[in-house]
């Protein structure tokens, strides 16, 4: 469940460094985390790399791939 810390999170982070973690990711997209991580598993989410043992997202991969799930953008 997204909380407005991790909002709050994610927004700091959007200042400082440029990578989220799922959570992050998550409440940057307006979306679940457990959304994100079924888009991640089915391979249709955004791009994300490890860090270690960490799962992160880059900013510019989450606009990106917000930017081409819009409304009509789908085959």
């Amino acid at each position: 469940m997204t909380t407005d810390d991790d909002i709050a999170r994610a927004a700091h982070a959007r200042r400082g460094s440029p990578f989220l973690n799922t959570d992050q990711a998550a409440a940057y997209l307006r979306i679940s985390s457990r959304l994100l991580k079924q888009l991640r598993k089915e391979g249709t989410g955004p791009t994300f790399r490890h860090h270690s043992r960490f799962i992160q997202y880059h900013i510019d991969d989450l606009d990106a791939w917000s930017e081409g799930s819009g409304k009509g953008s789908r085959s």
